[in-house]
């Protein structure tokens, strides 16, 4: 027979295959245990003693059965009557194709950057020299910013669709079955690219059309419906509908759908810095210990503190990661953070970040300091938050070094406003510059990030003798951390899931306002190419 059972190890004894089956034996008396799955993993560090909490299905006095991994058929599209153009090769648009060609619809990916082969160059030439390409970074290419955003693919959303779909999708293309039961899934940036070429394979050998340096620069769109799109090398492409899933950076796009007088309203999104401690200092005070087990992962944190009124929260935390650049434009400085598979990097690196309204930037722009910053638009423009996230990644650059070298102060120098005289050692390859970040950020944001550091020092104080805890002149602030969501929403009827003004116009992701990561952008195209087959078939 099959039993549930749950277990509390400690960290040596959940590494070890014989052991857990041993407590299975305790449990279950005088039987046979053929073998076991892992249903659900998570670490509670909550004292001193450090406990792995599994929920395992035992196989008892019966053979054991491999996990059982959801299969998929995709159909041949490539003579299919239906054809639907996806703008944008994110993780929305990626499994919004899979999903149409489940359903036997063509679809047509148009990427408006490279293929992660040549992305890659790119990038190195925006870490080493300092040198970004507006089509080709860490936000534009294939699989989008999910690519190498290093996998992370726990979600909340549990409402917005399928996660257990997503993640045997993603367990199908390549990905490791532990991500099936972990508490915190993640992937890993060196092993997420092969796995986003073998989706684009698997599109390809149905049928489906997957083409790279294609940025849409217009709409056709014929008496309040959209039947196609023009790219800047001339095209055109025409189809039953277009899937809008561009990701949180394409400010072009933005541009083009209020040019074109197409509805679109500010969203607010989240603006602060990036973190980064040593990652022992972070073992230390999550693990209580002076050394980590070797059983036990890097240790991250979440952290939320509210600061008069306003929400100040870690955002994409990476323990043995790597802060990166994710500018998209010259002269304007945005990091990013990411985690190999195996997160054995010396730093942790967290964004730190406030919630920003559409109101906090009309007050800004108010004061009579910055009027001349101010876009000549009016208070509620629907891309004031886009004018104003901007700006704020222009001042960042300003106060850099050149060249992507990113301004940085040590944390309680940052909260006490004083340059530091030095800056420890940092991850991010582009460099970085003592500078003064506080006066990168708008007062509201600085003012908030400040107290809360302090209250989150209180939360992870040291907790072995010598040591220090998240508080302290070891970690480093480096700005900006500005691309947490989109500063826009594209609006969409709830039923039809299509624009309310073009028909066939279906805003989808992170862009479009309706995902905030992997998963649920995933989950959001899902969504969106379901609701296209339900119309079309």
């Amino acid at each position: 027979m099959q039993q549930q059972l749950t277990l509390k190890l400690l960290p040596h004894e959940a590494a070890d295959d014989s052991i857990i089956k041993q407590y299975i034996s305790q449990i279950v008396a005088n039987t046979n245990i053929s073998g076991f799955h892992i249903l659900k993993h998570s670490i509670d560090a909550r004292s001193k003693t450090i406990r792995i909490n599994l929920t395992v299905k035992a196989f008892i006095n019966e053979p054991f059965v491999p996990r059982e991994i959801l299969s998929f058929y995709f159909k041949d599209v490539s003579k299919a009557d239906k054809k639907v153009i996806i703008v944008g090769a994110g993780p929305a648009g990626l499994f919004a194709a899979l999903k149409l060609i489940e359903a036997g619809i063509k679809p047509i990916l148009l990427e408006r950057g490279k293929d992660i082969r040549s992305r890659r160059r790119d990038l190195a030439i925006l870490n080493k020299e300092g040198m970004v390409n507006p089509e080709s970074n860490y936000c534009f290419g294939e699989g989008g910013a999910g690519t190498y955003s290093d996998g992370k693919l726990y979600t909340r959303s549990n409402k917005r669709g399928d996660i257990d779909r997503i993640l045997n999708l993603f367990v199908h293309f390549g990905a490791e079955e532990k991500i099936l039961y972990e508490a915190h899934p993640h992937i890993g940036t060196n092993k997420l690219p092969h796995i986003i070429t073998t989706m684009r394979k698997q599109i390809e050998d149905c049928g489906g059309d997957f083409l790279f340096e294609k940025k849409v620069v217009d709409f056709i769109i014929s008496s309040n419906k959209i039947t196609g799109v023009k790219t800047a090398d001339g095209n055109s492409f025409e189809a039953d509908a277009v899937i809008l899933a561009t990701g949180h950076s394409a400010r072009d796009i933005f541009l083009l759908l209020h040019e074109k007088k197409i509805l679109i309203e500010a969203k607010p999104f989240a603006l602060g810095v990036r973190i980064e401690h040593p990652q022992s200092l972070i073992d230390a005070a999550q693990y209580h210990c002076n050394i980590r087990d070797a059983n036990l992962p890097p240790a991250s944190y979440s952290l939320v503190q509210q600061v008069e009124g306003k929400g100040v929260f870690s955002f994409c935390m990476c323990p043995g990661g790597i802060i990166a650049p994710a500018a998209t434009n010259p002269e304007e400085l945005v990091v990013n953070g990411w985690s190999p598979s195996k997160r054995n990097n010396p730093f942790a690196n967290s964004g730190m970040v406030v919630s920003v309204e559409l109101e906090d930037a009309v007050k800004y722009f108010e004061n009579s300091k910055v009027n001349n910053q101010k876009p000549k638009i009016e208070n509620h423009h629907p891309l004031l938050l886009m004018y104003f996230q901007q700006m704020v990644e222009q001042k960042a650059f300003q106060y850099g070094g050149g060249k992507f070298v990113a301004p940085a102060q040590r944390m309680i120098d940052f909260t006490e406003k004083k340059i530091s005289s030095s800056l420890p050692d940092c991850s991010y390859l582009p460099g970085i510059h003592s500078s003064a970040v506080n006066e990168v950020l708008p007062s509201f944001v600085y003012n908030r990030l400040k107290d809360a550091f302090k209250e989150f020092g209180k939360k992870m104080p040291a907790r072995s003798n010598g040591g220090k805890g998240y508080y302290t002149n070891e970690a480093v602030v480096v700005a900006t951390e500005s691309r947490t969501s989109s500063p826009v929403r594209i609006p969409r009827d709830k039923e039809t899931l299509q624009h309310p003004q073009i028909k066939n116009l279906y805003p989808c992701g992170e862009g479009a306002g309706y995902a905030g990561g992997i998963v649920s952008a995933a989950m959001d195209g899902e969504r969106v190419a379901a609701q296209i087959a339900v119309t079309m078939i």
